[in-house]
Protein backbone atom coordinates (compact mmCIF):
# COMPACT_ATOMS: atom_id res chain seq x y z
CA UNK A 1 0.00 0.00 0.00
CA UNK A 2 1.37 3.74 -1.02
CA UNK A 3 1.80 6.08 1.85
CA UNK A 4 -0.80 8.03 2.34
CA UNK A 5 0.52 11.58 1.77
CA UNK A 6 1.03 9.94 -1.91
CA UNK A 7 -2.66 8.70 -1.98
CA UNK A 8 -3.91 11.97 -1.29
CA UNK A 9 -1.67 13.91 -3.83
CA UNK A 10 -2.43 11.28 -6.74
CA UNK A 11 -6.38 12.37 -5.86
CA UNK A 12 -5.26 15.70 -5.58
CA UNK A 13 -3.50 15.37 -9.14
CA UNK A 14 -6.45 13.29 -10.66
CA UNK A 15 -8.99 15.85 -9.67
CA UNK A 16 -7.00 18.80 -11.30
CA UNK A 17 -6.98 16.73 -14.17
CA UNK A 18 -9.69 15.83 -15.15
CA UNK A 19 -12.15 18.34 -13.26
CA UNK A 20 -13.57 20.91 -16.19
CA UNK A 21 -14.54 23.67 -14.14
CA UNK A 22 -13.06 25.92 -12.25
CA UNK A 23 -14.29 26.70 -8.48
CA UNK A 24 -16.05 30.30 -9.00
CA UNK A 25 -17.08 32.92 -6.71
CA UNK A 26 -20.38 31.22 -5.01
CA UNK A 27 -22.87 33.25 -7.01
CA UNK A 28 -21.37 32.04 -10.49
CA UNK A 29 -21.14 28.46 -8.88
CA UNK A 30 -24.84 28.77 -8.09
CA UNK A 31 -25.43 29.55 -11.86
CA UNK A 32 -23.39 26.99 -13.19
CA UNK A 33 -24.75 24.37 -10.82
CA UNK A 34 -28.15 25.21 -11.81
CA UNK A 35 -27.41 24.74 -15.14
CA UNK A 36 -25.31 21.07 -14.75
CA UNK A 37 -28.56 19.94 -12.86
CA UNK A 38 -31.21 21.22 -16.10
CA UNK A 39 -28.81 19.20 -18.46
CA UNK A 40 -28.65 16.43 -15.99
CA UNK A 41 -32.50 15.95 -15.80
CA UNK A 42 -32.90 16.36 -19.69
CA UNK A 43 -30.36 13.60 -20.56
CA UNK A 44 -31.74 12.00 -17.96
CA UNK A 45 -35.15 11.72 -19.27
CA UNK A 46 -33.68 11.16 -23.32
CA UNK A 47 -31.58 8.10 -21.58
CA UNK A 48 -34.53 6.73 -19.54
CA UNK A 49 -36.94 6.79 -22.89
CA UNK A 50 -34.51 4.91 -24.47
CA UNK A 51 -31.53 3.85 -22.87
CA UNK A 52 -30.08 1.49 -26.01
CA UNK A 53 -29.64 4.92 -27.89
CA UNK A 54 -25.74 5.31 -27.90
CA UNK A 55 -26.02 8.98 -27.86
CA UNK A 56 -28.58 9.62 -24.95
CA UNK A 57 -26.30 7.34 -23.03
CA UNK A 58 -23.01 9.14 -23.44
CA UNK A 59 -24.85 12.48 -23.62
CA UNK A 60 -25.91 11.29 -19.95
CA UNK A 61 -22.83 10.19 -18.92
CA UNK A 62 -21.29 13.72 -19.93
CA UNK A 63 -24.28 15.52 -17.76
CA UNK A 64 -23.44 13.29 -14.82
CA UNK A 65 -19.65 13.87 -14.99
CA UNK A 66 -20.32 18.00 -15.37
CA UNK A 67 -23.01 17.68 -12.17
CA UNK A 68 -20.60 15.25 -10.54
CA UNK A 69 -17.48 18.20 -11.10
CA UNK A 70 -19.57 21.11 -9.47
CA UNK A 71 -20.64 18.82 -5.90
CA UNK A 72 -21.05 20.00 -3.13
CA UNK A 73 -19.62 16.78 -0.68
CA UNK A 74 -18.57 13.50 -1.72
CA UNK A 75 -21.66 11.87 -1.42
CA UNK A 76 -23.42 13.72 -4.24
CA UNK A 77 -20.39 13.52 -6.21
CA UNK A 78 -20.23 9.66 -5.48
CA UNK A 79 -23.72 9.17 -6.64
CA UNK A 80 -24.35 11.26 -9.71
CA UNK A 81 -20.66 9.79 -11.14
CA UNK A 82 -22.40 6.39 -10.03
CA UNK A 83 -25.07 6.95 -12.68
CA UNK A 84 -22.83 7.91 -15.36
CA UNK A 85 -20.71 5.08 -15.32
CA UNK A 86 -23.77 2.55 -15.13
CA UNK A 87 -24.82 4.43 -18.19
CA UNK A 88 -21.31 4.30 -20.10
CA UNK A 89 -20.47 0.81 -18.89
CA UNK A 90 -24.31 -0.33 -20.46
CA UNK A 91 -23.31 1.00 -23.58
CA UNK A 92 -19.54 0.17 -23.54
CA UNK A 93 -20.96 -3.57 -23.15
CA UNK A 94 -23.23 -3.23 -26.38
CA UNK A 95 -20.89 -1.20 -28.55
CA UNK A 96 -17.43 -1.60 -27.18
CA UNK A 97 -15.81 0.51 -30.22
CA UNK A 98 -17.91 3.44 -28.94
CA UNK A 99 -15.18 6.25 -28.01
CA UNK A 100 -17.99 8.53 -26.03
CA UNK A 101 -18.61 5.86 -24.22
CA UNK A 102 -15.23 5.11 -23.04
CA UNK A 103 -14.44 8.61 -22.80
CA UNK A 104 -17.18 9.31 -19.97
CA UNK A 105 -16.72 6.25 -18.67
CA UNK A 106 -13.42 7.40 -17.52
CA UNK A 107 -14.64 10.60 -16.70
CA UNK A 108 -16.90 9.41 -14.12
CA UNK A 109 -14.52 7.06 -12.33
CA UNK A 110 -12.27 10.13 -11.85
CA UNK A 111 -15.51 11.51 -9.92
CA UNK A 112 -15.64 8.85 -8.07
CA UNK A 113 -12.50 8.05 -7.30
CA UNK A 114 -12.09 11.58 -5.77
CA UNK A 115 -15.21 10.96 -4.18
CA UNK A 116 -13.87 7.84 -2.19
CA UNK A 117 -10.34 9.33 -1.66
CA UNK A 118 -7.67 8.40 0.15
CA UNK A 119 -8.61 4.80 -0.14
CA UNK A 120 -7.55 2.14 -1.95
CA UNK A 121 -10.29 1.60 -3.82
CA UNK A 122 -9.89 4.59 -4.96
CA UNK A 123 -6.13 4.12 -5.77
CA UNK A 124 -7.08 1.32 -7.37
CA UNK A 125 -9.59 3.55 -9.92
CA UNK A 126 -6.65 5.17 -11.15
CA UNK A 127 -5.68 2.19 -13.53
CA UNK A 128 -9.15 1.94 -14.60
CA UNK A 129 -9.63 5.60 -15.75
CA UNK A 130 -5.98 4.95 -17.51
CA UNK A 131 -7.15 2.05 -19.38
CA UNK A 132 -10.85 3.86 -20.88
CA UNK A 133 -9.16 7.05 -21.60
CA UNK A 134 -6.48 5.18 -23.30
CA UNK A 135 -9.59 2.76 -25.16
CA UNK A 136 -11.01 5.94 -26.28
CA UNK A 137 -7.51 7.75 -27.76
CA UNK A 138 -6.99 4.06 -29.37
CA UNK A 139 -11.44 4.26 -31.12
CA UNK A 140 -10.96 8.21 -31.36
CA UNK A 141 -8.81 10.49 -30.33
CA UNK A 142 -10.89 13.81 -31.79
CA UNK A 143 -13.51 13.33 -29.84
CA UNK A 144 -14.28 16.21 -27.60
CA UNK A 145 -11.66 18.59 -29.20
CA UNK A 146 -9.15 15.52 -28.58
CA UNK A 147 -9.86 15.36 -25.52
CA UNK A 148 -8.59 11.86 -24.81
CA UNK A 149 -5.47 12.71 -25.60
CA UNK A 150 -5.36 15.64 -23.45
CA UNK A 151 -7.20 13.89 -20.40
CA UNK A 152 -4.12 10.82 -20.57
CA UNK A 153 -2.34 13.93 -21.04
CA UNK A 154 -2.90 15.30 -17.72
CA UNK A 155 -3.07 12.25 -16.05
CA UNK A 156 0.42 11.07 -16.64
CA UNK A 157 1.73 14.74 -16.02
CA UNK A 158 -0.23 15.21 -12.38
CA UNK A 159 0.14 11.96 -11.16
CA UNK A 160 3.23 11.12 -8.98
CA UNK A 161 5.61 8.71 -10.37
CA UNK A 162 6.40 4.77 -10.33
CA UNK A 163 6.40 3.44 -8.13
CA UNK A 164 3.63 5.01 -6.21
CA UNK A 165 1.37 5.68 -9.33
CA UNK A 166 1.04 6.33 -13.07
CA UNK A 167 2.81 9.50 -13.02
CA UNK A 168 5.24 9.70 -16.61
CA UNK A 169 6.63 12.80 -18.32
CA UNK A 170 7.24 11.46 -21.14
CA UNK A 171 4.18 10.15 -21.67
CA UNK A 172 2.47 12.90 -20.84
CA UNK A 173 4.27 15.22 -23.33
CA UNK A 174 3.60 12.53 -25.74
CA UNK A 175 -0.14 13.32 -25.09
CA UNK A 176 -0.15 16.82 -24.40
CA UNK A 177 1.38 17.52 -27.50
CA UNK A 178 -0.53 15.28 -29.65
CA UNK A 179 -3.68 16.83 -28.19
CA UNK A 180 -2.30 20.37 -29.04
CA UNK A 181 -1.23 19.13 -32.90
CA UNK A 182 -4.74 17.80 -33.34
CA UNK A 183 -6.68 20.36 -32.38
CA UNK A 184 -4.70 23.42 -32.03
CA UNK A 185 -7.65 25.97 -31.89
CA UNK A 186 -9.19 24.44 -29.02
CA UNK A 187 -7.76 26.66 -25.75
CA UNK A 188 -8.14 23.74 -23.26
CA UNK A 189 -5.07 21.93 -24.97
CA UNK A 190 -3.42 24.74 -25.48
CA UNK A 191 -3.55 25.36 -21.99
CA UNK A 192 -2.58 22.26 -20.55
CA UNK A 193 0.45 21.98 -22.41
CA UNK A 194 1.64 25.43 -21.01
CA UNK A 195 1.30 24.40 -17.27
CA UNK A 196 3.15 21.47 -18.21
CA UNK A 197 5.60 23.10 -19.61
CA UNK A 198 6.08 26.28 -16.56
CA UNK A 199 6.72 23.31 -14.60
CA UNK A 200 9.35 21.39 -16.93
CA UNK A 201 10.72 24.94 -17.34
CA UNK A 202 10.84 24.72 -21.13
CA UNK A 203 10.96 28.77 -21.54
CA UNK A 204 11.57 28.71 -25.49
CA UNK A 205 8.37 26.11 -25.56
CA UNK A 206 6.62 28.14 -23.52
CA UNK A 207 6.73 31.59 -25.57
CA UNK A 208 5.79 29.27 -28.18
CA UNK A 209 2.84 28.11 -26.83
CA UNK A 210 1.67 31.52 -24.98
CA UNK A 211 2.77 33.08 -28.42
CA UNK A 212 -0.11 30.47 -30.07
CA UNK A 213 -2.61 31.14 -27.25
CA UNK A 214 -2.42 34.65 -28.14
CA UNK A 215 -3.50 34.28 -31.83
CA UNK A 216 -5.90 31.72 -31.37
CA UNK A 217 -7.96 33.31 -28.51
CA UNK A 218 -9.73 36.16 -30.81
CA UNK A 219 -11.62 33.25 -32.67
CA UNK A 220 -11.75 30.94 -30.18
CA UNK A 221 -13.74 33.75 -28.18
CA UNK A 222 -16.23 33.87 -31.31
CA UNK A 223 -16.84 30.70 -31.87
CA UNK A 224 -17.02 29.22 -28.78
CA UNK A 225 -19.81 31.14 -27.48
CA UNK A 226 -23.15 30.43 -25.61
CA UNK A 227 -23.82 29.58 -21.55
CA UNK A 228 -22.13 25.96 -22.25
CA UNK A 229 -18.93 27.78 -22.88
CA UNK A 230 -18.51 30.35 -19.87
CA UNK A 231 -17.35 28.28 -17.06
CA UNK A 232 -14.56 26.63 -19.33
CA UNK A 233 -13.91 30.77 -20.38
CA UNK A 234 -13.63 31.21 -16.60
CA UNK A 235 -11.30 28.45 -16.38
CA UNK A 236 -9.18 29.36 -19.62
CA UNK A 237 -9.33 33.19 -18.71
CA UNK A 238 -7.98 31.93 -14.91
CA UNK A 239 -5.16 29.96 -16.24
CA UNK A 240 -3.72 32.11 -19.30
CA UNK A 241 -3.32 35.03 -16.49
CA UNK A 242 -1.97 32.73 -13.97
CA UNK A 243 0.45 31.33 -17.05
CA UNK A 244 1.15 35.23 -18.30
CA UNK A 245 2.65 35.85 -14.48
CA UNK A 246 4.65 32.44 -14.18
CA UNK A 247 6.27 33.04 -17.46
CA UNK A 248 7.10 37.09 -16.52
CA UNK A 249 8.12 35.93 -12.64
CA UNK A 250 10.83 32.73 -14.23
CA UNK A 251 11.93 34.96 -17.28
CA UNK A 252 10.84 38.24 -16.88
CA UNK A 253 8.51 40.06 -19.44
CA UNK A 254 8.02 38.37 -22.67
CA UNK A 255 9.70 40.12 -26.18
Amino acid sequence: MPPKPFIYGMFAALWLALAGHAQADSATNRIFIARAQQAFFQAQLNYEANPDSATNAWQFGRACFDLADLATNDTQRAEVARRGIEACRHLTAREPDSAPGHYYLAMNLGQLAKAKAPSIAAYKLVHEVEREFTTAANLDVQFDHAGPARTLGLLYFQAPGWPFSIGNDDKARTWLERAAQLAPDYPGNQLVLAEAQLKWRERDELAATLKKLDAIWPAARTNLTGESWESSWQEWDTKRAALKAGFEKLYGPKS
